[in-house]
């Protein structure tokens, strides 16, 4: 049995992970509805699109328009009307109000339990910030949505409060990662590469369905 690692990075503000995460997740229930003689683990690798975005942050519908759609109404009604629909067809309600801010919060706490934890319980964290921030319009990393998402993963709030309220936490361990992920030539997510016994695979961007299922079965293939 060969066990694969996929290192998934991303942030949990931008919709094409979201997309790429449950695309992956499809993905992963056929491929192991086989049996394979691999055993599939995700990991998630911290990355901020907006760096600079502010703590408490910016309305994120005249956010989008003002610094991707150029102020135009046009332009926007354009792009929630294309992300809806890419939504639908994803199993996803997109949402366009709400908050956009800082993600390193978010980012922190996940990277703690995901150490802690392990992949399971990272998984249920990274799940529901995605919902709370692309479905509920929840603000991305206060305390609240937080809170909300370790108690979906089951963390007791004994064990997840003080981590959250302790904003120093881990932070300086998650900014080093982001920079890591930079060096490593990361610009843009998400950003996956499926570890081979031979060689690893690297997808860019929100691949479909069958592009993970191909990569997935040739990481099995390549295993014997």
């Amino acid at each position: 049995m060969y066990d694969s690692t996929i290192n998934f990075t991303l942030d949990t503000i931008c919709p094409w992970t979201y997309i790429a995460k449950k695309r992956l997740e499809a993905a992963l229930a056929q491929v192991r509805a086989d049996n394979p003689p691999v055993t599939f683990s995700v990991h998630y690798n911290p990355y901020q699109l907006f760096s600079d975005a502010p703590e408490h942050g910016e309305d994120k519908y005249e956010w989008y328009k003002k610094n991707k759609y150029n102020d135009s109404d046009d332009q926007m009604k354009r792009y929630t009307t294309y992300m809806s629909a890419m939504g639908v067809g994803n199993g996803i309600d997109f949402k366009f109000g709400g908050t956009i801010a800082s993600t390193l919060n978010a980012h922190r706490v996940m990277q703690h339990f995901q150490e802690e934890k392990g992949a399971e319980v990272a998984d249920k964290i990274v799940n529901s910030l995605y919902r709370q921030y692309f479905e509920e319009e929840k603000h991305p990393s206060n305390e609240a949505t937080l809170l909300a998402a370790t108690q979906e993963a089951g963390i007791p709030d004994a064990e997840a409060e003080p981590v959250i309220n302790d904003q120093d936490e881990g932070l300086q361990d998650v900014k080093m990662m982001i920079r890591e992920q930079t060096s490593n030539g990361v610009d843009a997510v998400p950003y996956i590469t499926v570890e081979g016994k031979r060689r690893d695979f690297t997808l860019e961007g929100a691949k479909e369905v069958t592009e993970y299922v191909k990569t997935l079965n040739q990481v099995i293939k390549e295993s014997n």
